[in-house]
């Protein structure tokens, strides 16, 4: 099948899931995962209608930003380093995977520097595998807290990557669990920390994230095959 094809089923399945659990597909945000995608077919899929592109990485976005440029809006979504923090600055709108005060402050740093308030995500290891970046969900709201007072970041909301469990459904507690602490952080109410996405979701279990309460959702291998 074609970018445009996958793009149009997988809408479909977003227009079905939400309507089911009482949302509008409007409400859910697409990322369109483009790591070791080429240009030209990037730039396919923007003729299809993807309007925002997640790289995994700073060095492989930079080259392909020379090339696609600002047609649409970048997301860093992969493990970002600190000296990879002034790159990333200048292309992406939002980073799905702060982790840490240093990078969160070399983030700041960086962003001060270009005159820019970056948009950031919180990333979250809730399943607690130590392959996984992110921090436990004990730590998020201390670890917001620390860093809230940080002039050139925006806290937007929170990132989790679920386990590849063979049944899609032991998916669901990870879920589950990163929207209960996106409540406890609402309520919490701290300085310049809004809880505006839920990313989690992927090719393999986008539809039980969506019905767990995800409005971004980072698709890779669906829209552009393996």
């Amino acid at each position: 099948m074609s970018i445009k094809e996958n793009l149009e089923k997988i809408k479909q399945k977003i227009r079905v899931k939400s309507e089911l659990v009482g949302r509008g597909p409007q409400e859910i945000t697409l990322v369109a995962v483009t790591k070791t995608v080429e240009p030209d077919r990037i730039e396919e899929a923007i003729a299809s209608g993807v309007n925002i592109i997640g790289e995994s990485r700073v060095q492989e976005a930079k080259e392909k930003y020379g090339k696609v440029g600002s047609k649409v809006i970048w997301h860093l979504v992969g493990h970002l380093q600190r000296n990879k923090a002034k790159d990333a600055v200048k292309i992406f709108d939002l980073i799905h995977s702060v982790d840490s005060a240093k990078l969160a402050k070399e983030i700041d740093k960086e962003a001060r520097k270009v005159g820019k308030t970056q948009k950031i995500l919180i990333e979250v290891n809730v399943s607690g595998e130590e392959s996984k970046y992110g921090l436990s969900p004990e730590q998020v709201i201390p670890f917001l807290k620390e860093i809230s007072g940080l002039p050139n970041t925006k806290v937007e909301g929170l990132m989790t990557m679920a386990p590849l469990y063979e049944n899609r459904e032991d998916c669901r507690p990870c879920f589950r669990k990163l929207k209960e602490l996106m409540e406890e952080v609402k309520a919490e109410d701290i300085k310049n920390v809004k809880m505006i996405y839920l990313s989690m979701g992927m090719s393999n279990d986008f539809e039980l994230a969506i019905e767990e309460g995800s409005n971004m959702l980072r698709i890779g291998r669906a829209i552009f095959g393996p």
